[in-house]
């Protein structure tokens, strides 16, 4: 039973981020904890983490982002939703407040893009479908079994549903791609659970997925101690990080520990060759992989200017000039 309560967001609606990924787009959190529960979630170290299943819901979100947006000299192409939190957790208070952000904000023209482990409502489907040419969608499913799910993922959707709800964006024209992150080593890693994974997210109709293997924080190694209750399991999951090192990463200037690089080039090779064999293009975020990855994973979609717009900044061009 996940705790619930509203409180008051005192800091801007609209954030940065650190995360060179999302350098170019703001961010906005609607609650802080967030309810699927996942093991591996690097929030769980922040010093505004609520505690194990709570969930602050920042109730004075939309106000303050109607307050915020109009000042805005230069309006943000898009928004990105959430950096520490699922936008569609299992709880009436954030879906309703999901909603009626992202309705604000794509009557004002403003996009949004998400990354979700979630169920998508049918009501904010419609309205995503409707916006289509302006909402970029990420799904994070790391396998398809559900025994694996319910122990790292506890409350989020399963992967029939993800792959249903991939497959209904991707059919409506969003721009969808799937997150394979993390990667368990030892758990998800093999030939064997990777294939059948890629397999039916290529026949959702995705082209493109980001991946990256898990990384440690003591905050995340204290919470698979704590609930992989599997002994067996969870040495699998530990004993590769044995002989890892610190690791200097991008996402928030910070370091964890992370798996040697020779690891983590052989278990996203083995993605990426998967992935080409089904024509999916796999790219690798570089925020948690410096040492073997460069650019973006492109977790927020891209936004380039709509057609009407290049067409007016061409019309009112002098000549010779771009």
């Amino acid at each position: 039973m996940v705790d619930v309560s509203m409180i008051k967001r005192k800091s801007s609606a609209l954030s940065p981020s650190s995360l060179n990924c999302l350098s170019h787009i703001p961010t906005v959190n609607v609650s802080s904890g967030c309810a699927h529960g996942c093991l591996y979630c690097y929030t769980r170290g922040y010093s505004t983490y609520p505690g194990e299943e709570k969930v602050e819901v920042y109730e004075n979100l939309l106000d303050k982002l109607k307050k915020e947006l109009p000042r805005k000299k230069i309006r943000p192409r898009a928004v990105y939703f959430s950096p520490s939190s699922d936008v569609f957790q299992p709880i009436p208070e954030v879906l309703n407040l999901s909603y009626s952000i992202f309705e604000y904000l794509l009557s004002m023209g403003v996009g949004v893009a998400f990354l979700t482990k979630g169920t998508i409502p049918e009501k904010h489907m419609k309205l995503l479908k409707s916006h289509a040419h302006n909402a970029r969608a990420q799904v994070g499913l790391i396998t398809l079994d559900e025994n694996i799910l319910k122990t790292f993922e506890p409350r989020a959707a399963s992967a029939r549903r993800r792959l249903s709800q991939i497959k209904e964006l991707t059919r409506a024209g969003l721009t969808t791609q799937v997150r394979l992150d993390p990667i368990i080593p030892g758990l998800t890693d093999d030939e064997n659970t990777l294939r059948p994974l890629i397999e039916a997210i290529a026949e959702t109709g995705v082209k493109n997925l980001a991946s990256s293997a898990l990384f440690l924080r003591p905050a995340v190694a204290a919470s698979l101690k704590e609930y992989i209750t599997d002994k067996k399991m969870l040495d699998k999951i530990l004993a590769p990080f044995s002989c890892a090192k610190r690791l200097a990463i991008h996402a928030e200037h910070s370091h964890v520990t992370a798996l040697p690089k020779m690891a983590r080039e052989e278990i996203l090779s083995r993605v990426k060759n998967i992935a080409n064999e089904f024509g999916i293009r796999m790219k690798i975020c570089a925020c948690k992989n410096p040492d073997i990855a460069s650019g973006t994973c492109g977790i927020a979609g891209d936004w380039i200017k709509p057609p009407e717009e290049t067409a007016q900044i061409s019309l009112f061009s002098k000549p010779g000039r771009s």
